[in-house]
C-alpha cells in the first residue's frame, strides 16, 4: 500500500463512505403486486436461459445461433455478459477493461438484439468482484488488501485484483458502467455474478476498512473472527447496511436509465447461510439462488431447501434458481454436461419449490452438446404446462423455522462448523436431519424465516418446528408463546432460546415456560452408546415394541421437569461401547428427562433435550426419525393435512393453490445416490394412493398427471379428492382443476 500515503487514500474515497446505523436498513422491501395492477415483467417471468461469455468468444459467437436455441426453450429472459470484470461492448468507461478479442465488436448489444427479435428479455450479467492491473494501478483505494498491506488477488488469476465493497469503485465506477450500458443497450435488468452472495463476510485490511472497523466495532480487523463475539456482530451489521445501501444505489441506477429495469443480487447458498437473507429481501425486488447443483455429501433435495428459504422471505415476489448444465461436483468440469438425471431433478426442485430455473452454460463455443437437449425437454414441458405453475398461495399446515440467527453466529468465523466440547459441528445438520425426517414422513411444510415471526405470518399454520434455533430474540420467543397461546402446537430441540440474538446464554431457555423443563447444566457430549428409557408409554413412542430403550442423542442439554407431568423418556448415561466385556450400563436408570410431551389447552408441546435431528442425520438411525416423525404426527393433533401419499420410496411434496385449481408436486428421490452426487438414472416409485383436501364446495371436475399427460380416474367426497398417482419416475405434478 505504499503507492498511496494515507491521507490521500482516505480522503479518495471518504466522499463514498456513508453507513447507514447499524442494524437500519436504507431501503423499504417491493411487495408483491396482489392485486394484477402494474405488474413487473419478471414477476410473470417462468423461464430463463444463461450463455457466460469468455474472452475469446466475440471472435466467433453466432448470436442467432445462440438465440434459436434459447427460443426454442421458450424463455422468457437471457442473462449475458455486459462488463465489470470484463466489457464485450465497446466501452468509454476509463479502466472499464474490454475483451482483448473484441475489436470493434459489440457483442453484448449482438446477443441483445438477437434476442428482442425473438421477444426475449436482456439482463446484463456484471462482475463487480474483479478488475485489472490497470485499473489497481490507478486506484489502489478501489481494492482489497490482506493484514500484511499486501492486494488481494484471484486465486487462480493473478492478474486479477479484489476490489472492496466499501470503497468509491461499488458507489462510482460500477454506476458509471450501468449507465453506459443503459445508454448504449438499455438492459431491462442487471445481475452481478457473485456479489453479495449469502456466504462468509469478507475481512478486508484496506485504510478504509481498517477506519470503519475501528469507528463502528471498536476493534481492528482481525484474521480470523469469533462469530459470536460482540465485535463481529456489531460489524455484522455494518456489512448488511452496505450491502442495502449499494444495492439501492444500484437499483436507482438500473432504473433510471429504464423505470422497468431491476437489479438482481446474486444470493443461493441453501440453508447455510450466513448474510441474512430477510434483511436482503428488504431491498431485493427479485431474488436469485446461484444454487447450481450440488456436490461431496450433499443431498438431492437441497434446490427444494433453497426455493423454501427464498420464500419464506420473498412475499411472493419473483425467485429464481440458475441450474448449472455443466459438471459441478467435487471436481469441476465446467465444459461437460452435467448428467441429464441430475440437471433434470434440479430443474424439477426449483419448479415444484416455487422459483424459475434458469438453465446455465459457460462459453460460446461448447464442445460438448449433451446439456442442450435435457434443457429443451423440460423447459418444453413447463412452457406446455405454465399455466399450472402460477402459484397463488401454498396449502402446507406445517411450519419449518428457519433459524437465520443460529445459522450465521452459532459457528464460528462466519462458516458453517463449530467447535461444541471438542467436537466439529456443522450446524446445518440440525436443520438438515429434521428436513430428512419430514420427508421420511411426508409432510407438507413451508420455512418461516425467524424475524417474519408474528401471527400473520404463523396464522396458516397448525404446528411450528424449531430445529435447534439457539439464537432467538425475545420478541421472537414471545411470538413462538403467544403462537402456544392462540392454539399452535411446537416441537423444539436441543438449545432452542438458550441464547439470545447476541449469544449471550441466557439462564434458562427463553422458552422454558412454553417446553415445561428448565436447564440443569452445561451441554453433554459428544457420546455414543447413551440411550433413553421408556418410562411410561405415549403416542409419540408407539410402534417401538420390544425395546425398553431408544438410542439417545450424542449432544444434550441436562434438564429438570418444571411443570408437573409425566416423565415418559429419561436419560441412561454414556458407558463404554469398547471393549464387549464393558459394554453394559453403569446406571440403568434415572429420573433425568430425555424429552418433555405435554398439552396446553388445545396446544401440544413436544421438546427433545438433545440433538436428535443432527444425530438422524450423521447416523441415520431409523428411531430417531420415527421419534420425530411421530411427535410432528402427534402435535399436528389429527387435522388432516391438504395432502397425503402412501406408498413406496423417498418422496418430496408441495402443494400449491394456482390459478387454474390446485397442484401436487411429487419430486421422487428413490435413488442411490441420493445424498452424493450425481443422480445417473431414476427409480420408479408407485402406485401412490392419494388424498388432497380443497376448499369446502369446490368441485373438481379433472385430475391430470402432467408429466405422464394422462388423465387420472378420482372421487371426490365432501372436500376429500382420491385418486392414485400409477408411477412417478422423477418427477410428477398432478393438476387438479
Amino acid at each position: 500500500m505504499s503507492a498511496l500515503n494515507r491521507r490521500e487514500f482516505i480522503a479518495a474515497s471518504a466522499a463514498t463512505l456513508a453507513i447507514s446505523s447499524a442494524g437500519k436498513l436504507v431501503a423499504e422491501s417491493p411487495k408483491a403486486d396482489v392485486s394484477g395492477q402494474n405488474k413487473t415483467w419478471y414477476s410473470s417471468m417462468l423461464r430463463c436461459g444463461q450463455v457466460n461469455f469468455n474472452e475469446q468468444d466475440p471472435l466467433t459467437m453466432d448470436a442467432e445461433a445462440w438465440m434459436d436455441y434459447w427460443a426454442s426453450l421458450k424463455v422468457n429472459a437471457v442473462m449475458l455478459n455486459g462488463g465489470g470484470i470484463m466489457a464485450f461492448y465497446p466501452t468509454k468507461v476509463p479502466y472499464h477493461h474490454r475483451s482483448e478479442f473484441l475489436g470493434s465488436r459489440d457483442l453484448f448489444g449482438d446477443m441483445a438484439a438477437a434476442a428482442r427479435k425473438r421477444d426475449i428479455r436482456v439482463v446484463a450479467r456484471m462482475d463487480c468482484n474483479f478488475a485489472y492491473e490497470e485499473a489497481f494501478q490507478a486506484h489502489p483505494e478501489w481494492f482489497q488488501y490482506n493484514a500484511d498491506g499486501s492486494p488481494r488477488k484471484h486465486a487462480e488469476c493473478p492478474w486479477l485484483y479484489a476490489t472492496c465493497m466499501f470503497s468509491s469503485y461499488f458507489t462510482e465506477q460500477m454506476p458509471a458502467i450501468y449507465r453506459e450500458m443503459n445508454q448504449n443497450h438499455a438492459p431491462d435488468g442487471f445481475y452481478t455474478n457473485g456479489w453479495p452472495s449469502t456466504g462468509p463476510l469478507e475481512i478486508c485490511h484496506c485504510l478504509n476498512c481498517q477506519k470503519i472497523y475501528k469507528e463502528k466495532t471498536g476493534g481492528v480487523p482481525p484474521e480470523g473472527t469469533d462469530a459470536g463475539s460482540a465485535v463481529y456482530r456489531k460489524y455484522y451489521d455494518v456489512y448488511m447496511d452496505r450491502i442495502a445501501e449499494i444495492w439501492s444505489l444500484w437499483e436507482k441506477t438500473a432504473k433510471d436509465g429504464n423505470p422497468n429495469s431491476v437489479y438482481v443480487g446474486n444470493l443461493g447458498g441453501g440453508i447455510d447461510t450466513v448474510k441474512n437473507v430477510n434483511r436482503l429481501s428488504k431491498v431485493a425486488a427479485w431474488f436469485n439462488a446461484d444454487n447450481q447443483g450440488r456436490r461431496g455429501n450433499t443431498p438431492i433435495w437441497e434446490c427444494a431447501q433453497q426455493g423454501r428459504v427464498a420464500r419464506s422471505v420473498m412475499d411472493g415476489r419473483t425467485v429464481t434458481n440458475v441450474v448449472g448444465a455443466y459438471s459441478n461436483s467435487s471436481v469441476n468440469w465446467r465444459h461437460s454436461a452435467k448428467a441429464p438425471a441430475e440437471a433434470t431433478m434440479w430443474m424439477a426442485q426449483a419448479a415444484a419449490s416455487g422459483m424459475v430455473p434458469w438453465y446455465h452454460w459457460l462459453g460460446g463455443q461448447p464442445q460438448d452438446n449433451r446439456w442442450r437437449e435435457n434443457g429443451r425437454v423440460f423447459f418444453d414441458w413447463l412452457a406446455a404446462n405454465q399455466t399450472h405453475f402460477r402459484n397463488r398461495r401454498s396449502l402446507a399446515n406445517l411450519a419449518v423455522l428457519y433459524p437465520q440467527s443460529t445459522i450465521a453466529f452459532y459457528g464460528s468465523n462466519g462458516t458453517r462448523t463449530r467447535k461444541l466440547n471438542g467436537a466439529t459441528i456443522d450446524q446445518t445438520d440440525y436443520l438438515q436431519g429434521l428436513y430428512a425426517a419430514l420427508l421420511e414422513g411426508r409432510f407438507l411444510f413451508d420455512f418461516v424465516h425467524q424475524e417474519n415471526l408474528d401471527a400473520a405470518a404463523l396464522k396458516p399454520y397448525r404446528a411450528l418446528l424449531l430445529p435447534n434455533a439457539a439464537y432467538l430474540r425475545d420478541s421472537e420467543c414471545e411470538a413462538i408463546r403467544d403462537y402456544v397461546k392462540s392454539g399452535g402446537s411446537v416441537l423444539a430441540t436441543f438449545e432452542t432460546s438458550r441464547y439470545n440474538e447476541w449469544g449471550v446464554q441466557r439462564e434458562d431457555f427463553g422458552l422454558s415456560d412454553v417446553f415445561g423443563v428448565s436447564v440443569a447444566g452445561e451441554v453433554i457430549g459428544p457420546f455414543g452408546n447413551s440411550y433413553m428409557h421408556i418410562d411410561q408409554p405415549h403416542p409419540i413412542l408407539n410402534g417401538f415394541t420390544g425395546t425398553t430403550t431408544l438410542p439417545c442423542p450424542e449432544f444434550r442439554v441436562p434438564i429438570t421437569h418444571l411443570k408437573s407431568g409425566t416423565r415418559n423418556l429419561s436419560v441412561i448415561p454414556h458407558y463404554p461401547a469398547f471393549p464387549p466385556e464393558m459394554v453394559y450400563p453403569h446406571i440403568r436408570q434415572t429420573e433425568e428427562p430425555a424429552a418433555a410431551f405435554r398439552e396446553q389447552g388445545s396446544s401440544r408441546i413436544v421438546y427433545f433435550a438433545g440433538d436428535i435431528a443432527r444425530s438422524f442425520w450423521i447416523s441415520g438411525n431409523p428411531d430417531l426419525s420415527q421419534l420425530l416423525i411421530n411427535s410432528v404426527h402427534w402435535i399436528l393433533n389429527r387435522q388432516a393435512a391438504t395432502a397425503t401419499v402412501e406408498g413406496s420410496g423417498m418422496v418430496e411434496m408441495f402443494a400449491w393453490e394456482t390459478e387454474p385449481g390446485f397442484a401436487l408436486h411429487l419430486l421422487n428421490y428413490t435413488n442411490p445416490n441420493m445424498t452424493r452426487p450425481f443422480v445417473t438414472h431414476f427409480y420408479p416409485t408407485g402406485p401412490l394412493q392419494t388424498q388432497f383436501q380443497v376448499s369446502d364446495g369446490r368441485k373438481i371436475a379433472s385430475v391430470r398427471a402432467l408429466r405422464a399427460l394422462r388423465d387420472l380416474p378420482f372421487k371426490q367426497l365432501g372436500s376429500t379428492v382420491s385418486f392414485e398417482v400409477p408411477s412417478v419416475l422423477d418427477y410428477e405434478v398432478i393438476a387438479l382443476t
